[in-house]
């Protein structure tokens, strides 16, 4: 049960509003829980408690799916979905085993995405990005001058800068959830994927609520 206050519908910032109909239809999340991918939802109505951090986060999200974005979306998954192993938070790392899904890796990678040092299915410059996010996430960002070398093998610094800030956004957000008891981190229980009712996630209603947050644009 999340430790903060969760704001009602109908006391929603006109804002979140649209954002609130897009993911839950016409329920209010905090008597009618659930989302397309599972989850209870309550991250949302949690949030929402400062409107402009609400817009702020939900903007965050958009930033990393925006065209804009130089970094591959394989390597930026592999990153997203390695920080929550790394910072055991159930929530982040079982909605990104789902969006790797969704950019085309196959069920062994996604399962070997939480021992990847001794997996064989992934080629070098998915390595130096799983290396890399170690390092940023378990070494508080204590990067070897050789694992930095072997990542600019083969992303450019432009790519390195958008994926460094990806992955430690999605630390934030991986401490928040377990801090304020919310969604899958609202209790314990093993590190694995939690499975939706649905497998793949509902893409086309994260792009509306996106492109409403950012007054109707995409990128």
């Amino acid at each position: 049960m999340s430790r903060l206050r969760l704001v009602r519908r109908n006391e929603l910032h006109c804002g979140a509003e649209p954002v609130f109909q897009l993911v839950f239809g016409d329920r209010d999340p905090v008597d009618e829980p659930g989302t397309d991918t599972g989850s209870p939802g309550d991250w949302w109505p949690a949030f929402a408690l400062v409107p402009d951090v609400f817009d702020h986060a939900v903007a965050g999200i958009a930033l990393y799916r925006s065209s804009k974005r130089l970094i591959d979306p394989q390597l930026r998954e592999l990153g997203q979905t390695r920080v929550g192993w790394n910072l055991r938070s159930r929530f982040v790392y079982s909605q990104h085993c789902k969006s790797c899904r969704t950019v085309g890796f196959s069920e062994e990678q996604i399962s070997a995405i939480s021992q990847w040092e001794d997996a064989d299915c992934f080629d070098a410059a998915q390595r130096a990005v799983l290396a890399y996010t170690d390092a940023l996430t378990l070494n508080a960002g204590e990067v070897s001058d050789e694992l930095f070398a072997e990542l600019k093998t083969h992303l450019s610094d432009e790519e390195i800068l958008e994926l460094s800030y990806i992955v430690c956004t999605y630390a934030m957000h991986a401490v928040m959830t377990k801090s304020f008891k919310l969604e899958f981190d609202a209790e314990e229980g093993p590190m694995e994927e939690i499975p939706g009712p649905h497998e793949s996630l509902s893409t086309e209603h994260t792009r509306q609520a996106l492109r409403l947050i950012l007054g109707g644009k995409d990128d």
